[in-house]
């Protein structure tokens, strides 16, 4: 058995140990097409752990697809979730595990981009309540909001991280390093599912419709949607806070302001299509980033609002018993 061979099964298998489950999804996906490779999609961990099956995906993996993988349960979360921590402080898994949300498995998928596993559950999760706290953790550890889905992959430990941004000086793709493994649930697991209910402040419902309507679906003009972007823009003071902002977090604060507003989800669609400059600029997916940005941006609203009536005291009457 060649050397790096033995590496990579040995990362598989213990990251396997360390989140149990029947069945595993197995995604193979090209970094720079961005197309599936067609290969079968549900193994066991035996299957996964096979010699064979390690040196078909390491081929894979140098022919440029990333190897990503979740626990499987249906249409149910097995009770792993999943926080990508691009850009994390150096001392958060230290903070995660001093207010007991512990990862059972911690892999660095470049240096200084984290992917932490978090077992909440033995027992499968429905689909809002894991998104939840996904969603939850996110925001309290500044992890990533978009890889907050109950279905969400990560990536497997052994093979290269083949994304071109996070190629490395020597040219050289980072190694998908496993740097913590060990299985268990977080102490507070328990206390994140009870939570979850209070969670949940699902976004207006007009937000999923919005994202799947043709640019035509509302009449504002691209000059309407542009002087409405610039005007918002200036409310908010980016350009004088930012002098060269990202255009992508911009359109989410624009969003939010919009939907504090209680601007229609429609409008808030159009205004960011038609008047955010450049757009839809490098993204290749432009209705899936727009419906992704609007889906955060009512849901932080929605959770600040939320927050609020929670804080807001209970004020009694003569009415009152």
């Amino acid at each position: 058995m060649d050397r790096g061979l033995f590496i990579t099964l040995s990362a598989v298998r213990r990251q396997l140990a360390a989140m149990p489950s029947e069945l595993y999804l197995l995604r193979l996906l090209h970094a720079r097409t961005r197309k599936p490779f067609p290969a079968e999609t549900l193994w066991t961990g035996f299957q996964l752990c096979r010699c064979a099956v390690i040196r078909f995906l390491r081929l894979r993996n140098r022919e440029g697809f990333d190897v990503y993988l979740r626990p499987y349960a249906e249409n149910r979360n097995a009770g792993y979730i999943l926080l990508d921590l691009d850009l994390a402080a150096p001392s958060i898994l230290a903070t995660m595990r001093a207010q007991g949300h512990q990862p059972c498995v911690v892999v660095q998928t470049s240096p200084g981009h984290l992917q932490a596993w978090v077992g909440v559950s033995e027992t499968p999760l429905q689909a809002t309540v894991a998104t939840a706290i996904g969603r939850h953790l996110a925001r309290t550890y500044g992890g990533d909001w978009a890889s907050t889905d109950w279905c969400h992959l990560g990536r497997l430990a052994g093979f290269t991280n083949q994304k071109p941004t996070r190629r490395q000086a020597s040219g050289y793709a980072p190694w998908v390093r496993l740097l913590h493994a060990q299985s268990g649930l977080a102490s507070q697991g328990p206390a994140l599912l009870q939570a979850a209910p209070f969670l949940m402040p699902s976004p207006p419902a007009q937000v999923a419709a919005a994202a799947c309507k043709p640019p035509g679906a509302c009449a504002l003009t691209p000059a309407a949607a542009a002087e409405l972007y610039q005007r918002f823009l200036s409310r908010l003071r980016i350009p004088q806070r930012f002098p060269q902002p990202d255009w992508s977090i911009a359109d989410l604060w624009i969003a939010q302001a919009l939907f504090r507003c209680r601007a229609p989800a429609e409008q808030v669609h159009a205004i960011l299509r038609l008047g955010s400059p450049g757009f839809p600029r490098c993204h290749s997916q432009p209705d899936d980033y727009l419906a992704r940005t609007l889906r955060r941006a009512a849901l932080d609203v929605e959770h600040a609002r939320f927050l609020a009536r929670r804080r807001a005291p209970c004020v009694q009457t003569d009415q009152d018993p």
